[in-house]
């Protein structure tokens, strides 16, 4: 049995397309939208409303760490047009019809932090199956699904924006997680809480993983945990007891999925 897995896709829809050659299964964890593309800004969908220029001003106030004037800035943008929401929304469901369109069945997909699962069941079709808490029988092998990333203790996302990032509690997320009973895979989008893990080494930051994961990982002991959010991680690779944790790899450069067999 072979089965691909990608993540982090961010609009490669060209690159999705071919991500299930040769395999059994495609498995997508996530962040199909391309929202900020910080390799090219008039890309994406702040450069498509927006520009390259603002986009430029918006990924360097991100680079530099700089939090209340990005968000000051950002909500001068929004405030510019007469229904952001909308907007976003149409742009966001244009990505969407593209990306669902070329993946091949059978799919097996969850939605990451960057997209908007409340979409994602007008795009589903026969062969590509949308999970979020969820568990899957592929190959003899039990997958189960948990979608969308993790907030910081304390942090109240707001929910009066024109963009609401799929984020939820660890309490939430670990609730998912324990509702999917004992898999064989674990495919999430964010990490497990593992310092090489979500350590972003061109970032230079940490970005969030979750403890319920690595718990569950350590109690249960799956034969694999499978990820993506952290796009230039510390390690690509941890073993926790006798699971291998991968980062599948930042689909939206690489173009190539990762491999499971057996």
């Amino acid at each position: 049995m072979r089965v691909h897995v990608v993540s982090d896709v961010h609009g490669n829809a060209e690159a999705l397309a071919r991500a299930g050659d040769g395999a059994d299964a495609l498995v997508v964890l996530g962040d199909l939208v391309d929202f900020v593309d910080y390799y090219d800004h008039g890309k994406g969908i702040l450069g498509r409303v927006f520009g390259p220029e603002k986009v430029e001003v918006f990924a360097r106030l991100r680079r530099g760490r700089a939090g209340a004037e990005t968000v000051r800035y950002m909500r001068s943008l929004w405030a510019g047009l007469d229904n952001a929401a909308e907007v976003v929304r149409e742009a966001v469901q244009e990505q969407y019809a593209e990306l669902f369109s070329v993946m091949t069945a059978p799919t097996y997909a969850t939605p990451g932090n960057v997209d908007d699962p409340d979409l994602w069941p007008d795009f589903a079709r026969d062969g590509v199956h949308v999970l979020d808490g969820e568990v899957a029988e592929i190959g003899g092998l039990r997958f189960g699904f948990a979608g969308g990333a993790v907030l910081h203790p304390g942090f109240v996302p707001n929910r009066r924006g024109p963009w609401r990032p799929y984020l939820r509690t660890e309490e939430d997320f670990g609730a998912a997680l324990a509702g999917l009973g004992e898999v064989d895979v674990l495919c999430t989008h964010v990490p497990p809480a593992v310092a090489e893990l979500t350590y972003d080494v061109v970032a230079r930051r940490p970005e969030l993983g979750s403890p319920s994961l690595l718990g569950v990982i350590e109690r249960d002991q799956p034969r694999w945990s499978v990820f993506g959010h952290v796009h230039q991680p510390l390690a690509r690779r941890v073993r926790v007891g006798w699971t291998e944790c991968v980062n599948v790899g930042h689909f939206q450069r690489t173009g190539t999925p990762h491999v499971l067999r057996w």
